[in-house]
């Protein structure tokens, strides 16, 4: 029987989660990945989207819109840019997070790192029913 990590999500603004999870999804820069107890020790960067973590209480949903998480065989600790609990998503807000994603890419000296970043947060509208 596997056993859990200790995970923590945490964004500029505050800390957003902190609880024993079994697994964790997480949208990393190169493809999704999944964490959980025993897991090489790995840094990676995050990509837009939703991560999930599956605790005690069911499986939380956060949007992600960038940053890290460091992995250990024990712990998942994320440092997000921003983070979102699904469950407080509005249209507004999400209409928000486009908007900042197009508004970076506008300015990007890099079209493709932009164009995907739109790409992301659009995927993470329609996967949040917007």
């Amino acid at each position: 029987m596997a056993g859990n990590v200790q995970f923590e999500l945490v964004s500029p603004e505050r800390r957003l989660a902190s609880f024993a999870a079994s697994d964790v999804g997480i949208p990393a820069a190169d493809g999704d990945m999944t964490a959980m107890e025993g897991h090489a020790p790995t840094i990676t960067g995050l990509r837009p989207g939703i991560l999930r973590a599956t605790g005690a209480d069911g499986v939380k949903s956060y949007v992600v819109t960038g940053g890290f998480a460091e992995i250990s065989a024990k712990s998942v600790s994320v440092l997000a840019e921003r983070a979102i609990a699904v469950e407080d998503l509005t249209p507004a807000i999400m209409d928000a997070l486009v908007a900042d994603a197009c508004e970076a890419a506008a300015v990007s000296s890099s079209k493709d790192v932009a164009d995907k970043a739109v790409a992301d947060i659009m995927a993470v509208k329609a996967a949040a029913g917007f």
